[in-house]
């Protein structure tokens, strides 16, 4: 993993260079597409982005949970949470680019273990 977190800032900059509107409008463009989807989701709505994933509001019961430090069960109330469930487009390209490393990888421990041996 690389390590690099995607920010409304490198959004934006996307934006700019493959759209061509401005800097200021790019940014305003990723803000609005955002809180769209932000508004959306906190009015219980689904947000589904065709070939990216799903976002879901689910509601979940009150709970009996357990303490991990004391052991002590502890009652967890009921709450609202989202969900997030990728495409299975995004499911196959994650794959094929961790097959793509692992293959890459692969040559290179195998010259390793015939100078070991």
């Amino acid at each position: 993993m690389s390590g690099k977190t995607v920010t409304r800032a490198d959004l934006a900059e996307s934006v700019f260079r493959k759209v061509g509107l401005s800097r200021t409008e790019s940014a305003q463009l990723v803000e609005t597409v955002i809180d769209e989807i932000c508004n959306a989701i906190v009015r219980g709505e689904s947000v589904k982005l065709s070939s990216f994933a799903t976002f879901q509001v689910r509601s979940k019961n009150e709970r009996i949970g357990r303490n991990p430090k004391t052991g002590e069960e502890v009652p967890i109330s009921p709450r609202r949470v989202m969900t997030f469930k990728a495409s299975n487009v995004l499911k196959n390209r994650i794959l094929k680019s961790h097959l793509a490393r692992k293959a890459k990888a692969k040559p290179a421990e195998a010259k390793t273990a015939e100078q070991k041996g």
